[in-house]
């Protein structure tokens, strides 16, 4: 089935080029060129990706993810983020927003349709996993009803939060998270722990998960920004 691709920027020539080369690659492409537009076509046309300038007339690109991430209709609705800023500071702004990839102006078409390939693989991964009791990927297994970790069939005594993290992580392979987005999930609205409290109970879950902690196979540091479960081929 053709994943319908939906491309927000206020600059209608981009938007033509970038629609030009998604049909070429056999995507159904939608197109809007302000926030308003974008959502309204989100919530009729159901996209199966949304390319989405941060940097928009009316409504903010950064508002526009934030609101389909509030719908529980279409709060799965696979995001890359783009933008002419290359501060560090907006990409993670976007990443904690709920964007799963984030690409800089001026970019290349075939980086684009890479980046797109990768994030519809990615999610198409990630859904199949959110409706598995059990996952397996290179001698990790986590039965999720049963709290029960093994490495190599061998079992690992996790702690409650370490277990949270794991499980957060690997429903979503391929998916980076913030600290403050893995602190959300993992202490809720314990508001005094420190996000760098993270960055602990990440060390103590690799040393009990990880063959080589300098290279982890599972658990993976995005330098600037977070975590994230290594990429699960579906090919």
């Amino acid at each position: 089935m053709t994943a319908r691709i939906l491309v927000v920027d206020d600059e209608k020539d981009l938007v033509d080029l970038i629609s030009y080369n998604l049909q070429r690659e056999g995507y159904a492409v939608l197109k809007a060129y302000n926030g308003e537009e974008a959502l309204g076509l989100v919530q009729s046309q159901k996209p199966d990706l949304v390319i989405l300038d941060l940097m928009l007339p009316g409504i903010q690109g950064i508002e526009v993810c934030k609101r389909i991430r509030k719908n529980q209709e279409i709060s799965n609705l696979p995001i890359i983020m783009v933008t002419a800023k290359g501060d560090e500071v907006d990409k993670i702004l976007g990443l904690e927003m709920g964007a799963d990839d984030y690409i800089t102006k001026p970019f290349s078409v075939r980086e684009l349709l890479a980046r797109v390939k990768a994030v519809l693989r990615r999610f198409k991964a990630s859904e199949v996993q959110v409706k598995k009791e059990k996952f397996e990927f290179k001698g990790l297994r986590i039965d999720f009803a049963s709290h029960r970790v093994t490495i190599d069939g061998e079992r690992v005594e996790l702690s409650p939060t370490e277990f949270k993290i794991l499980t957060f992580l690997s429903r979503r392979p391929g998916r980076v998270y913030t600290r403050d987005q893995i602190l959300d999930h993992a202490w809720g609205d314990a508001t005094f722990v420190e996000p760098r409290t993270v960055d602990v109970h990440i060390r103590r879950l690799r040393a009990q998960i990880e063959k080589d902690v300098s290279e982890p196979r599972y658990i993976q540091t995005v330098r600037g920004v977070g975590y994230k479960f290594a990429d699960i081929d579906t090919d």
